[in-house]
């Protein structure tokens, strides 16, 4: 895949083997969506993205993977989460439940911790925002 040096870079959570394992279920179309922590953005001061807009996704060494175009873009209670979007994260979570456990567990993991200087803490009222997307390439 060629570079998309005009397109902003989505990294998938950390790299390695949870990142790779992402880019592979987008490439297969298994992965239709995602899911950030809204502290991350207000924290790092990136905006929140937009239907529309359009991402380079990279693999763990930094490579061009695909290209997303962002459909539907919500922000939440992580409790608001349905198990359908739950499914679309393309990790085969069996039901919303094991969707929630696994996401709170990497959104206070070590990593997410030391960007934003504490270790957030995860009840049914935090706000995640959910993006839906199409592959583009």
């Amino acid at each position: 895949m060629a570079a998309h040096d005009d397109l902003p870079v989505l990294e998938l959570a950390f790299p390695g083997p949870q990142r790779d394992r992402g880019v592979a279920a987008i490439l297969s179309g298994e992965k239709t969506a995602l899911t950030g922590l809204l502290a991350i953005h207000e924290h790092t001061g990136e905006p929140i993205p937009r239907p529309g807009e359009r991402f380079c996704v990279v693999d763990s060494d930094g490579r061009p993977a695909a290209v997303i175009e962002l459909t539907e873009v919500r922000v939440v209670p992580i409790s608001l989460v349905s198990a359908d979007y739950a499914h679309a994260e393309g990790r085969g979570y069996p039901d919303v439940t094991a969707w929630r456990r696994d996401h709170e567990a990497f959104f206070t993991n070590d990593g997410v911790t030391a960007l934003l200087g504490a270790r957030p803490k995860i009840d049914d009222h935090t706000l995640v925002v959910t993006e839906h997307f199409r592959l583009v390439s």
